[in-house]
């Protein structure tokens, strides 16, 4: 049996936490509460435990399976589904979700038939949809939606909320911020419906954020990106006082030879159905490493060293080590983007390792290393 892999991704416990109490405080100098979005890394309770030990209490995730398993592993934590759920799911919804976001009538009347053959009461916060076109309840259809929803046994409605720059890019402005605050009232005052998470949005939401001098009455965001990989969504720029080295994607030479860099004879598709175009390099040090597509999503990966991606097929990745004199053996490092982390986490290819790193590097402000 083999108990390694060639590819893994280490994961820094101590500045995942670092990142965690820095984005707490800030939000919190707001009276904005954070639900830890855990999908990117697949509910895994070792990270899921470092976000409940520094102080988030809500944790949030769109699959059931990872919801099932922080719970096995007794993470102290309330449980959001993160998507509409699947009418056939609601069962394992009303067991292992304490909270879910819905947008369909249908599968919320499921979930209250399912809530009172379980005896057990579940929680919603209904979406509306402001421009993003992912999922979403039209703000102009809510009176009705809402009115009928109240009529359901084992159902209470705990929240509203909104999201942003997911599918269709659109940004959490000032206005729609403005829009799910107004709509918020609106609620609350026709239905005498208290409620208890106005959620704005999720890591997109920092330059409004920062920006804003008033938030209105939005009171939760659902953060995952900020967290794991230190930087907001709307561009990518790191926050200030937060690690974009949480996590490192780490591959191993296994091959290293001088060669061309135009591949020789007549060409068709590649594996993918692609015609890859190539730059003449001349005679280059061509460096394989032993993952591929199959492992992480390879376009979402940035070297630390001075070395360029030339190509990748289902097992490799071709590079151009350039001065570098990488041998057999050797490994590389790698940044991932969200895609590339998704990726290597969902992979059973790619071994996990946690670190507790024993000092941070200086990518922070002084002051970040003093109350750590």
């Amino acid at each position: 049996m083999i108990d390694f892999m060639s590819s893994r991704v280490e994961i820094d416990l101590v500045k995942l936490g670092n990142n965690v109490e820095v984005l707490l405080n800030l939000y919190g100098s707001k009276n904005i509460g954070i639900m830890g979005v855990t999908k990117v890394v697949c509910g895994i309770p070792e990270i899921a435990q470092v976000l409940v030990n520094k102080g988030i209490r809500i944790l949030a995730d769109s699959k059931i399976g990872n919801l099932r398993n922080m719970r096995n592993a007794k993470i102290k934590a309330e449980f959001i589904l993160l998507k509409t759920p699947s009418l056939s799911e609601v069962d394992q919804v009303i067991k292992y979700a304490d909270i879910s976001i819905n947008t369909e009538i249908s599968v919320i009347k499921s979930l209250s038939a399912a809530a009172v053959k379980n005896e057990f009461p579940h929680k919603i916060i209904l979406m509306v949809d402001l421009g993003d076109l992912r999922e979403g309840i039209l703000p102009a259809d809510i009176d009705g939606f809402i009115q009928e929803v109240l009529q359901l046994p084992g159902i209470t409605i705990v929240g509203i909320g909104a999201n942003f720059a997911c599918l269709g890019g659109v940004k959490p402005t000032e206005d729609k911020m403005s829009t799910l605050s107004l709509l918020a009232d609106h609620i609350e005052e026709e239905f005498n419906l208290p409620l208890a998470y106005i959620s704005g949005g999720n890591s997109a939401n920092y330059n409004w954020f920062m920006a804003s001098e008033d938030i209105g009455t939005i009171n939760n965001i659902r953060i995952g990106e900020s967290i794991f990989l230190g930087c907001e969504t709307l561009g990518r720029t790191r926050i200030p006082n937060l690690f974009t080295n949480v996590f490192t994607f780490v591959a191993e030479v296994i091959e290293s030879k001088i060669k061309g860099s135009l591949p020789d004879g007549d060409r068709g598709q590649n594996a993918f159905g692609i015609s890859p175009e190539f730059q003449d390099r001349g005679q280059i040090r061509r460096v394989i490493l032993g993952v591929g597509c199959q492992d992480v999503l390879v376009s979402g990966l940035t070297p630390r060293l001075d070395i360029d991606i030339l190509g990748s097929s289902s097992d490799h990745i071709i590079i151009d080590a350039k001065r570098m004199e990488l041998k057999v053996g050797d490994e590389v490092e790698f940044d991932l983007n969200y895609g590339a982390l998704l990726s290597v986490m969902t992979s059973p290819n790619v071994d996990k390792k946690y670190i507790h790193s024993s000092k941070l590097d200086n990518q922070t402000e002084q002051d970040v290393f003093n109350k750590l």
